[in-house]
C-alpha cells in the first residue's frame, strides 16, 4: 500500500524508542523524502532532529483521540489529474519537474469515519486535494485550483471530473480580483524586503507574480482563464535568470498592475460564484462515492 507523503508541519508521535526517547514522543516533520520509501526528518521539542521511515511515525491526531490509524491508500479514488506549474504555463526547461495536481474522492465509509480522509494527497510533485477542499478552494478564486480546473493538459478526467469541469465557469467571480491582488501585492512586499535586508530578489518567484498578474487580467477582461503565457516566455525566463534589473521587474509589475485594474473595473464576471452549481456536483459526487 502506497501511503501519501505527510506535508512539513505535521506532528507525528513516534512508534518505537529514538535515541533513548520512549514510545509515542512528539515530534514535526521539518522535511519531506521525495520518495514514502524514504525517512522524513522530524524535530524534537527539544529542538533536536531525527530521520525516520513512514512506518515508524503515527499522526498525532490519531493518537491523541485514541483512534487506530487509519490512513490507506487513496490513490484509485483519484478522479483527476493535470499537467501544472511551469509545463502548463509554458515557461519549462530541460530542467522543470512535471508537476501533477487533481483532486480525489474518497468512498463515504471513509469520509464518515472517526479517522476521517486526508484534505490532500501528496506524492512527490503530486498534489491531490479531497473533492469537498477542492471545491471550496475554487470558490474562493484560488489560483492554483482555478489553473488546476483549466489546465491545457489533461492526463485523467473520471466522469466525475468531466462533470465539474463542465461547470467550471461557476466557480469565476469577481473574487479573483481580491485574492489575485492580495497575494501579488503581499508577495511583492517580502520580494522587496528580502532586497533591502539581504540584497537578494527571489527572481523565479517574481516570475511567477507578474505571471499570475496576466492570467487574472485575462480572467477578470475575458471570463476566459490563460494558463499556457507563451507569447511572454522570453521575456519572463529572462527574469527567472536574473538578466533583468528589479526596476525593469517594478516597472513591468505596475504596468500589469494598472491593467489588471481597469480589467477589474469591466469585468464581465458575476460579483459571487455560482455556490448552487458547485454545490449540486459535489452531492453528486457524494452520492457516487457510496458505492465505493
Amino acid at each position: 500500500m502506497t501511503l501519501p507523503l505527510l506535508p512539513i508541519g505535521t506532528s507525528v508521535v513516534t512508534r518505537h524508542e529514538v535515541d533513548g526517547r520512549p514510545v509515542g514522543s512528539v515530534a514535526t516533520i521539518v522535511r519531506v523524502p521525495n520518495d514514502p520509501q524514504q525517512a522524513y526528518h522530524v524535530r524534537f521539542l527539544d529542538g533536536s532532529e531525527a530521520r525516520l521511515p513512514r512506518p515508524a511515525l503515527s499522526l498525532r491526531r490519531h493518537e491523541k483521540n485514541r483512534l487506530p490509524d487509519v490512513e490507506r491508500d487513496f490513490t484509485p479514488f483519484i478522479q483527476y489529474r493535470c499537467v501544472a506549474g511551469s509545463r502548463a504555463f509554458g515557461l519549462d526547461t530541460d530542467a522543470s519537474d512535471t508537476d501533477l495536481r487533481g483532486f480525489y474522492l474518497p468512498p463515504a465509509r471513509d469520509d464518515w469515519s472517526l479517522g476521517g480522509v486526508p484534505e490532500q494527497l501528496e506524492f512527490g510533485e503530486e498534489v491531490y486535494w479531497e473533492a469537498r477542499k477542492f471545491v471550496l478552494l475554487a470558490l474562493k478564486a484560488n489560483p492554483n485550483i482555478l489553473e488546476v480546473l483549466h489546465s491545457p493538459q489533461v492526463i485523467t478526467a473520471m466522469p466525475i471530473a468531466l462533470e465539474l469541469l463542465d461547470i467550471r465557469a461557476a466557480f469565476l467571480s469577481r473574487l479573483v480580483y481580491q485574492t489575485y491582488a492580495g497575494y501579488v501585492a503581499g508577495q511583492f512586499k517580502r520580494i522587496e524586503a528580502d532586497l533591502r535586508q539581504h540584497g537578494q530578489v527571489r527572481w523565479k518567484h517574481a516570475m511567477h507574480l507578474l505571471r499570475l498578474l496576466m492570467s487574472g487580467t485575462q480572467l477578470l477582461r475575458t471570463g476566459e482563464m490563460l494558463v499556457n503565457v507563451g507569447p511572454h516566455r522570453d521575456r519572463l525566463l529572462a527574469i527567472k535568470r536574473g538578466e533583468l534589473t528589479w526596476e525593469q521587474v517594478e516597472t513591468w509589475q505596475l504596468d500589469l498592475h494598472r491593467e489588471f485594474e481597469q480589467a477589474y473595473a469591466d469585468t464581465p464576471l458575476p460579483e459571487r460564484p455560482d455556490y448552487d452549481a458547485a454545490e449540486a456536483w459535489l452531492l453528486r459526487a457524494r452520492r457516487a462515492a457510496l458505492e465505493w
